[in-house]
């Protein structure tokens, strides 16, 4: 049996190649450049000839697509884009049109001169993943699922926050199902305000097998859950530094004990550990993180997280975790203004599930898979566990 996963991020697009015939860590794997930065790079390269460009497509991430887009509009070059490609900008399509961006219709794009460049917009392109597969001589037409992971702000009413929007969508799928897998969906089943996820699936509509999405922040966490020294811990908080996003979990054996999720730009280790020990004593409210610009944070319990149980603090993976490896954990005298505290930093663990921290979010992707698709299931779950005891998955402890 194979499965096809992807983790679709702002700087790469890491896959995995799934097959129960082999030992986990000898599956294929590629990182690649994600498809944002993808378009940014021709956008750079298409920049100087000033030629005027259309976007078709699907909605796909922003960041450094959005913002070449956007570098192409204000140079003065004519930018159209359809309804689909330009939600990749602003789901308010006015918005979009008042960046100078001309609006047009399938009928009237495919009307539009042929000196005008074309560019198809998507996340997922499993055609050019099956072809740079083929090159190598594997064949991708005997997959059992495909799973791919992408962030997604989700499509919020006008004039509500979509920080908020997400937040309470994080909240949502918790309470439905305290599970990490809560947030991964069969394409049938997506949402409709995640209109990313949607997006990933209407790109995909012609795949052999079936399709689960899934969004990257949990994925990436349940994937470094695989850690051996990380499965084995009972209470663990796991945090996600990912490019734009930092998003941590405190695990228990009843599920997600807590959640927060914060703007990765906004943040230094200070604030992060800050936010991390909060986390950990149950005193971390939801609106001191929105107004500091993050996202939010939800507790689902009030008992109190204890570090020091352990030889590690907190576990870390993505990859902005350089920010933890500039700690200096000797204790530190500081002066609060009123008297002298001692402080260290917390102790990090950077996972390496099966080896490779980079494929975290498609070991994610995986389990997600087999608690979705029953028929995968059995040499999924085998094959995650470790053959003669390798390894300890993390519903071992559930």
């Amino acid at each position: 049996m194979k499965i096809l996963t992807v983790d679709i991020g702002t700087g790469t697009q890491d896959i995995y190649l799934y097959d129960s015939k082999l030992d986990i860590e000898n599956g294929f794997k590629l990182v690649l450049p994600s498809p944002t930065m993808m378009i940014h790079r021709r956008l750079k390269q298409a920049l100087p000839p000033r030629r005027p460009i259309l976007f078709t497509g699907h909605q796909m991430g922003g960041g450094p697509s959005a913002w070449a887009i956007e570098e192409y509009a204000r140079a003065g070059i004519p930018v159209y884009m359809t309804p689909s490609a330009a939600t990749t900008l602003n789901d308010e399509l006015d918005k979009v049109e008042a960046l100078g961006i001309k609006i047009v219709s399938e009928d009237e794009a495919n009307g539009l001169p042929s000196t005008v460049h074309r560019l198809e917009l998507k996340d997922f392109d499993f055609q050019l993943i099956a072809k740079t597969f083929a090159d190598y001589g594997v064949a991708l037409d005997d997959l059992s699922a495909i799973a791919v992971a992408v962030f997604d702000h989700g499509n919020a009413p006008a004039g509500v926050s979509d920080r908020q929007f997400r937040f309470d969508y994080l909240d949502e799928r918790i309470r439905s199902r305290n599970s990490l897998s809560s947030f991964a969906f069969r394409s049938e089943n997506i949402p409709p305000i995640m209109t990313r996820l949607q997006a990933v699936a209407d790109s995909a509509r012609d795949l052999p097998c079936p399709l689960v999405v899934m969004d990257t922040a949990p994925a990436a966490v349940l994937g470094a859950d695989f850690d051996p020294q990380v499965a084995t811990r009972k209470q663990k908080i796991i945090c996600n530094v990912g490019n734009f996003h930092t998003l941590a979990f405190r695990l228990g054996e009843r599920g997600i004990e807590g959640v927060f999720e914060h703007h990765t730009g906004e943040i230094d280790l200070p604030k992060l550990e800050g936010l991390i020990r909060k986390l950990a004593d149950g005193s971390l409210k939801h609106q001191d993180v929105f107004d500091d610009m993050g996202h939010g944070a939800w507790m689902y319990t009030d008992e109190v997280f204890e570090f020091g149980r352990d030889d590690f603090d907190v576990v870390v993976t993505g990859p902005r975790r350089s920010m933890f490896q500039t700690a200096d954990n000797r204790p530190q005298t500081m002066d609060d203004g009123q008297s002298s505290i001692v402080h260290r930093h917390l102790n990090p663990y950077f996972a390496v599930p099966f080896g490779d921290m980079m494929i975290a979010g498609c070991f994610g992707l995986l389990a997600a898979a087999a608690e979705i698709l029953p028929e995968t299931a059995e040499p999924v779950i085998r094959s995650l566990r470790g053959a003669g005891g390798r390894g300890v998955a993390p519903w071992d402890n559930q």
